[in-house]
């Protein structure tokens, strides 16, 4: 049995809380998963890994996007099934234009097959997808799948699922200052008006609304410690979690270990606890 979160008597810690009953479920090989009330709310993973794994095994670098394709689909099943109301997944950085443009032009085409390929199990498992970042960056043929899938999942709730392609968290601030901006210039709303709650609801993470827009729990694989420019600003209180695993390795095993440190830590959001 995975250890129970640790409790608080805050409003702040009650929020980080699931307000799903309690139970507890399995997934395909048999592991014990948290019950539902101990389960981040909202799960961010930096799929970070896949050229190092084809590396290892002497593969062409394309198994290794393909590997990493199965992992997402993988962790979309798990968590489903173990009742995290939205997971966002770092497929395709701003910066990762810089790459050869053979590997970028086969990564965004695997992007558009894997919403192709999995757009009607969505529509039947109730998993509302969002693709979310710069949409004038991808190629009409992934901006069209997108849309038609954003549009047959638009009334599931089961699964928010957002897939960030062509998305950097800097570029995410930038274009919500710039709505906040057009809307002030147009008298909307005055510069004083604006605050951390206005700008926040302008990021793309605003599709999840309310709470679910930041993550509880985000997770980097492959050793790398950093945050790459993923959800930079709704990061600031989520725990992190590093892990040596590479990005198509990570399986159940490896999910179970980050929720059971999730649950290991105690969230004050910059409150102090008084005994």
């Amino acid at each position: 049995m995975l250890p129970r979160l640790m409790s608080g008597t805050t409003a702040s810690r009650r929020r980080a809380l699931s307000l799903c009953p309690r139970r507890i479920l399995h997934a395909g090989t048999g592991a014990v998963a948290p019950p539902v009330d101990q389960m981040p709310r909202h799960v961010a993973v930096v799929m970070d890994g896949n050229r190092r794994w084809t590396q290892q095994r002497g593969l062409p670098k394309v198994e290794g996007h393909e590997a990493g394709r199965r992992a997402l689909e993988r962790t979309v099943r798990l968590s489903r099934a173990w009742g995290v109301r939205a997971l966002t997944a770092f497929a395709f950085s701003n910066e990762n234009f810089g790459r050869p443009q053979a590997e970028v032009d086969y990564v965004l085409g695997l992007i558009e097959r894997t919403i192709r390929d999995n757009v009607d199990q969505y529509v039947r498992d109730g998993i509302r997808l969002h693709v979310i970042g710069d949409s004038s960056r991808r190629p009409a043929s992934l901006q069209k799948a997108a849309m038609e899938a954003e549009e047959m999942t638009r009334r599931n709730s089961g699964l928010h699922m957002m897939l960030a392609v062509c998305y950097s968290g800097r570029w995410d601030i930038v274009q919500a200052c710039r709505e906040l901006a057009r809307e002030a210039q147009g008298g909307l709303l005055r510069p004083e008006d604006v605050d951390e709650s206005m700008l926040a609801g302008r990021l793309v993470t605003g599709v999840a609304a309310g709470e679910l827009s930041c993550p509880d729990l985000l997770i980097r694989t492959s050793g790398e410690l950093r945050l790459s420019n993923f959800l930079l600003w709704q990061s600031a209180y989520s725990e992190l979690f590093f892990t040596d695993t590479l990005w198509p390795d990570f399986g159940e095993a490896e999910y179970l270990q980050a929720l059971t440190s999730f649950q290991s830590r105690e969230r004050r959001f910059g409150e102090r606890k008084f005994q």
